[in-house]
C-alpha cells in the first residue's frame, strides 16, 4: 500500500456496545458467555495492574524536559478492583511457571515473556477451564474456535518482533481476535493493536473480556480478516490466528516495508511461516515449524 496511512480514530470504549446485549443460548452445553471475564476477574489479585503497568513503563519510559526533570505522562488505567482471594489454580505463581515453560521451549524475548506473565490467561475463558488456563495447550472458547497455546502465542510474537527496527512495533494487526487473549499480550509489546474477528459472538466476547483490563491501545473490529484493514495500513507486524492454504494478498500489501507477517499455512498439515516485506513489490518467505490452527475463512458470521 502506498500513500499516507490514516489513523483509526476509535477508542476501545467507543466500540463497546451498551451493557445488556448478549448472545442467546442455543444449547444446554457449557459455552463461553460475555460474563466470562467479569466472573474470572474476581479470581485474581490487584497485582495484575501493577505488573502490566510496569511492563508498559519499561517499554515507554517517561521523556525528560529540557530542565532534566521527568515530564509527567499519562498512566495506564488499572484493571477493575479484584478480590484479594486468589484461587490457587490461577495464581501468579502458576502463571510464572507457565512463562518459565515457554522460555524453556525456546522463547527468549524478555519483553514477550514479561507480557505473557502480565496477562491473566484464565480471565479469557470459562471458570470451569480456569484450572487448565496455564497448561501449554489450546482450549475451546466456543463456536468451534480455540485460544492458542501459550508457547505458540509467545513464539509468533517473538518472531514478529525480531525485525530490523530492533523490535519496535508501532502498529500491528491481528487476524482472529477470538477471546481477546493474544490481543492483550500484543498490547504490551506494540504501540497500537488492531484486531479483526469474523464471528460476531466472539467479537462481543473479546470486548467483554478486555473491558475489565481497560487496555487503551487495542482497537477491535468485526469483519472479514482476509481483507485486513487497508484504511489503517501499513502495519509493522501482522499475525494470523487461523491457517489458510496461502496468505491473502491483501494482507501482504498492508505490511509495511521491513514489517513481518507470521501465519500458519496449510490444510491438515500446517507450518508456521514468516513473510517479510523488503520492497514495494517484494517479499521473502521462510518456513519455521509445525503448528495447528483452526481454518482461515472468508466473510463474517
Amino acid at each position: 500500500m502506498t500513500g499516507k496511512p490514516s489513523r483509526f480514530p476509535l477508542s476501545l470504549s467507543s466500540v463497546v456496545e451498551k451493557k445488556g446485549k448478549t448472545t442467546p443460548a442455543t444449547s444446554s452445553r457449557t459455552v463461553v458467555t460475555p460474563q466470562t471475564a467479569t466472573r474470572n476477574a474476581a479470581l485474581d489479585s490487584g497485582r495484575l495492574a501493577a505488573k502490566a503497568q510496569a511492563v508498559r513503563a519499561a517499554q515507554h519510559p517517561a521523556p525528560s524536559s529540557p530542565a532534566g526533570k521527568p515530564t509527567p505522562r499519562a498512566t495506564l488505567p488499572t484493571p477493575i478492583a479484584t478480590s484479594n482471594r486468589s484461587a490457587p489454580l490461577v495464581s501468579e505463581a502458576v502463571r510464572k511457571a507457565m512463562v518459565a515453560r515457554v522460555a524453556k521451549q525456546g522463547v527468549g524475548d524478555q519483553k514477550v515473556l514479561a507480557a505473557m506473565e502480565a496477562v491473566p490467561r484464565h480471565m479469557f475463558m470459562e471458570p470451569g477451564l480456569s484450572s487448565q488456563a496455564y497448561v501449554d495447550a489450546s482450549l475451546p472458547i466456543g463456536h468451534h474456535q480455540t485460544i492458542s497455546q501459550p508457547y505458540i502465542v509467545a513464539r509468533m510474537i517473538e518472531i514478529m518482533r525480531d525485525n530490523k527496527k530492533g523490535g519496535v512495533l508501532e502498529r500491528v494487526l491481528e487476524i482472529g481476535t477470538g477471546c481477546g487473549y493474544q490481543a492483550a499480550v500484543l498490547s504490551l509489546v506494540a504501540k497500537e493493536v488492531y484486531s479483526i474477528e469474523r464471528i460476531k459472538p466472539l467479537h462481543e466476547l473479546a470486548k467483554t473480556n478486555l473491558r475489565p483490563l481497560r487496555i487503551a491501545n487495542i482497537r477491535l473490529h468485526y469483519g472479514d480478516g482476509m481483507l485486513g484493514l487497508p484504511q489503517v495500513a501499513p502495519f509493522d507486524g501482522i499475525i494470523l490466528a487461523a491457517a489458510g492454504l496461502e496468505v491473502p494478498q491483501a494482507l501482504l500489501e498492508q505490511l509495511a516495508i521491513g514489517g513481518r507477517l507470521v501465519a500458519p499455512v496449510g490444510g491438515r498439515q500446517q507450518m508456521l511461516q514468516l513473510i517479510e516485506r523488503i520492497g514495494k513489490f517484494e517479499w521473502t518467505s521462510e518456513t519455521l515449524e509445525e503448528c495447528h490452527f483452526v481454518p482461515l475463512r472468508p466473510g463474517t458470521v
